[in-house]
């Protein structure tokens, strides 16, 4: 427990981040025209590019945010043990 107490105010974000991402890469993999459904817009007029456009950011996004909060955590740990 005392582990999570050192962690920083970056690890917490990059971890919401992550998990923000891998949600919008999931709804976007899953139903594939919320943006149409909710905004009441077609702006790839059906051809689905834009939902593609935001698989690959979401991914990257999360792969990104999960290193960073990874590096942070193993940081903290090894601070943690010397």
């Amino acid at each position: 427990m005392e582990t999570y107490r050192r962690l920083g105010k970056a690890f917490w974000i990059e971890s919401a981040m992550a998990l923000a991402s891998a949600a919008l890469l999931a709804v976007t993999l899953i139903t594939r025209t919320w943006i149409e459904e909710i905004f009441k817009v077609d702006p790839d007029q059906g051809s689905g590019s834009l939902e593609w456009i935001i698989i690959g950011v979401a991914l990257m996004l999360t792969v990104a945010s999960v290193m960073l909060a990874r590096g942070e955590w193993r940081s903290r740990r090894a601070m943690a043990a010397s």
